[in-house]
């Protein structure tokens, strides 16, 4: 195997010594990057409100529960926060992996998640983005995510690590539309 190409502009592993280019090139499709930065800020907003919108409501159930069982129900409240994190978890592998490779809030702002080389998310490669991006934020600070601000894909540090790009889904559908006939 051969590497050829270097960071965030080279190519990609291939075991025939070629290089297979990236399939969303900032610099010939820049429509696909316009704003991605602001928007995917507002998305994880979105996110996190349908994230955190089951896990009150769990916690509520938990506490009301609790009052009437005269504070054995209380008990449950050790499993919240561990099924908070599963809830995530699933959220985004099931949402990234799903056939808008977007969750809620990436739908809203109109973008989706793509491998270096086009392909659609699927569950694993969802549910590791989410924990590798919290992971980063954790170790790393929050200032990790101005890795995005000096790429031309806009890419964080978990972006790079997995190999994903996210871009503008709505130039993407729109340059891949047929030309009509009529």
């Amino acid at each position: 195997m051969t590497y050829s190409g270097s960071g965030d502009t080279g190519g990609a592993w291939r075991n025939d010594g070629g290089v297979q280019p990236h399939a969303y090139d900032p610099v010939t499709q820049p429509e696909l990057f316009s704003g991605v930065a602001t928007k995917r800020v507002f998305a994880f907003l979105i996110d996190m409100l349908v994230i955190s919108v089951p896990v009150v409501l769990g916690y509520l159930f938990i506490l009301l529960f609790g009052l009437l069982t005269l504070g054995i129900g209380w008990a449950l409240f050790w499993l919240a926060w561990p099924a908070s994190v599963v809830w995530a978890i699933v959220y985004y592998g099931a949402t990234l992996g799903g056939p808008h490779s977007a969750t809620l809030g990436m739908r809203v702002m109109d973008l989706e998640l793509r491998t270096w080389y086009g392909a659609p998310g699927y569950f694993v490669l969802g549910a590791m983005h989410a924990v590798l991006f919290w992971v980063s934020i954790s170790f790393l600070t929050p200032f990790v995510v101005l890795v995005g601000l000096f790429n031309g894909r806009r890419r964080l540090l978990h972006d790079i690590v997995l190999g994903t790009v996210v871009i503008n889904s709505f130039a993407r559908t729109r340059a891949a539309e047929p030309a009509r006939t009529y």
